[in-house]
């Protein structure tokens, strides 16, 4: 036998050290080669480290939420004798046959309540990166969560039955009025430390000037609804974030002030040809930004397509470093629920970010006379070092016309 360690790998240029989101094996379990063994995070991108070797886990070389270096020892394996590692993986555990529910669990039980199933390869957790990470945020052995996907894979919908077991039976109506004294310290690590630590960095260092402006999106509204009625069955469905990305578009040539990035340690402002947009997009780890590159050059459906696979891939935790880096100002919106108005974070060092408030209908003067209109607010918020406020009034306004009058969006 002899003893393998596993280092930190060199993730990307300038990557000196990483942050430990998951552990996907403990002290004592076989591991096979190429086997996930943890999940790390590099700015906002999850990688996960496989296992050159296959043998028996010695040692972890840190705990979950640690910063770990680069080069340093990741995790410890005790390499066995050549085929018997392998041979001990690849032969899955049998799964003892479930012993029959008693009679009033079962009349108890919920018939919305998951159906557990077995899990594979000797009880090994099974779960997306999403569900690791939130699992990971709340405290939960994965081990100890009972799976109802395929293959005994752990959902969302398991970590919600298995907080529910833990918190314990309640008498009914005891806890409408009771006291409470619980708590719960839950640790903020991976994408949730860092948002925390990029949302503290922008407000301490950005000086933030937000702009809130009513648009009337009655024509919009009306453009959209036909569009997908004519398209909707052979292409992506097409949702404001499109429509709005393509009046940005429009209004920056006329104010390359806002499409930039500012580095205010070298004092450089740098404009940006190339529009890059990020799409804040809220996930259960946390609100990440994937990026629709060159939306300058993408049409309606194409730019829909795109932000759509982008937050999928944000919301399954598949993306890449490069699709979560590199925008040049960003759109934000909480759909339904965005308010009358917000006070959107710059996505530093970017220098203006487009907050979209939710879509309401009420009585308008126009002409004259009373009429119901679909009105929304825009709440822009920009870095008042170097974008001035008439600057960012004007540039609002541009995305505004645009807005209110559809059709200048397929004029160049």
């Amino acid at each position: 036998m002899g003893t393998h360690a596993i280092k930190v790998p060199d993730l990307g240029e300038g990557i000196a050290e990483v942050e430990l989101v998951a552990w996907r094996v403990q002290p004592g379990d076989m591991v096979a080669e190429d086997q996930v063994l943890a999940d790390v995070m590099t700015d906002k991108a999850t990688v996960e480290i496989p296992s050159p070797v296959a043998g028996k886990v010695l040692a972890l070389g840190g705990d979950v939420g640690q910063q770990i270096a680069v080069g340093s020892e990741l995790i410890r394996i005790d390499v066995r004798p050549d085929g018997e590692a392998e041979a001990v993986s690849a032969a899955p555990a049998k799964a003892p046959a479930p012993a029959p529910a008693p009679a009033a669990a079962a009349v108890t039980a919920s018939a919305s309540a998951p159906v557990e199933r077995a899990r594979p390869s000797g009880g090994k957790p099974l779960a997306s990166p999403a569900v690791r990470h939130r699992a990971a945020a709340l405290g939960i052995d994965l081990r100890q969560v009972p799976g109802s996907g395929a293959d005994g894979r752990v959902l969302h919908e398991d970590l919600d039955a298995w907080l529910v077991r833990r918190a314990g039976p309640q008498a009914p109506g005891a806890a409408r009025y009771a006291e409470r004294d619980d708590e719960e310290a839950v640790p903020v690590t991976g994408v949730r430390r860092r948002i925390a630590q990029r949302m503290q960095d922008a407000m301490r260092r950005i000086p933030h000037f937000t702009y809130v402006e009513e648009i009337d999106v009655t024509e919009l509204e009306l453009l959209r609804s036909r569009l997908n009625e004519r398209w909707d069955s052979e292409r992506a469905h097409l949702t404001l974030l499109p429509l709005l990305v393509r009046a940005v578009v429009l209004a920056v040539p006329r104010f390359p002030q806002v499409n930039a990035r500012f580095d205010d340690e070298a004092g450089v402002l740098t404009r940006h040809g190339a529009v890059h947009v990020g799409i804040a997009t809220q996930t259960v780890a946390g609100l990440m930004v994937p990026v629709l590159r060159h939306a300058e050059a993408r049409d309606l459906w194409s730019s829909a397509t795109e932000i759509a696979r982008l937050a999928d891939a944000a919301r399954a935790g598949r993306a890449t470093r490069d699709e979560l880096s590199g925008s040049t100002i960003t759109v934000t919106s909480l759909g339904p629920l965005g308010g009358i108005a917000s006070t959107p974070i710059i996505n530093a060092p970017e220098v203006a970010i487009v907050g979209v408030n939710r879509i309401v209908q009420r009585p308008v003067m126009q002409g004259g006379a009373v009429v119901a209109r679909r009105m929304m607010n825009l709440s822009s918020s920009f870095d008042h070092r170097v974008v001035d406020g008439q600057l960012a009034a004007e540039f609002v306004q541009a995305v505004r016309a645009s807005l209110e009058c559809p059709a200048l969006l397929f004029v160049v």
